[in-house]
């Protein structure tokens, strides 16, 4: 299959997943009845990396797809974004920075946003590969509220992360560890470019972007 065909595939099929995961949050949050509407707090000021080149891929598309003057005005932010919390890291202090995708409370690229922003907010679990437990009690609002239920319920994140690994497996064609890791916040990413994966003698897998 060729490279451009299997890496419009793969995205598509990551959209889908998308949705799956978005089905799932909405199911979990409506038996809560948690909603972020009203809510004092805003999540993308969250302070998030992410880890898959796939999902990279995925939210540059979304860039690209914006009028050029919104896409200058998303890399201004990214450029403040990174030099404020890098200072703030250096200091020990967790950064706590709206997304430069953010405009007035709300996400410019909605349909674009990553598998960490769909899933924040209702309680939730997975399993690593290593068969540990990870339970996250959810953001401070839907606590409040689970504070006052008798059964709480949690989304099992395992089989979205399991789905998503496999895409990324087949994103990057590696049968090796020649790839750096992710790990990226959404500004970090917009100041990098898209993720391009170049093949040479020196280095069968390098990565520039």
């Amino acid at each position: 299959m060729p490279e451009k065909t299997s890496k419009n595939t793969l995205l598509h099929d990551l959209s889908r997943l998308y949705s799956d995961m978005e089905k799932a949050y909405n199911r979990t949050a409506d038996k809560i009845g948690l909603s972020c509407h009203g809510c004092p707090d805003n999540c993308c000021a969250t302070y998030f990396q992410h880890h898959t080149y796939v999902e990279w891929a995925y939210l540059w598309e979304g860039i690209k797809s914006s009028p050029q003057k919104e896409q200058q005005v998303f890399m201004n932010r990214a450029t403040d974004y990174v030099r404020q919390s890098h200072a703030l890291l250096r200091r020990g202090l967790r950064p706590r920075i709206m997304c430069p995708l953010n405009h007035d409370g709300r996400c410019r690229l909605y349909d674009h946003r990553l598998m960490i922003c769909r899933m924040h907010g209702v309680p939730n679990s997975f399993v690593r590969p290593d068969g540990k437990n990870m339970n996250f009690p959810g953001c401070f609002k839907c606590q409040e509220i689970c504070s006052h239920l008798k059964e709480v319920p949690v989304l099992d994140r395992t089989g979205f992360y399991q789905n998503l690994a496999s895409l990324e497996m087949a994103f990057v064609q590696q049968e090796n560890n020649a790839l750096p890791k992710v790990k990226l916040t959404i500004a970090e990413m917009l100041i990098k470019g898209p993720p391009r994966i170049l093949r040479n003698r020196q280095n069968p897998l390098t990565l520039s972007g």
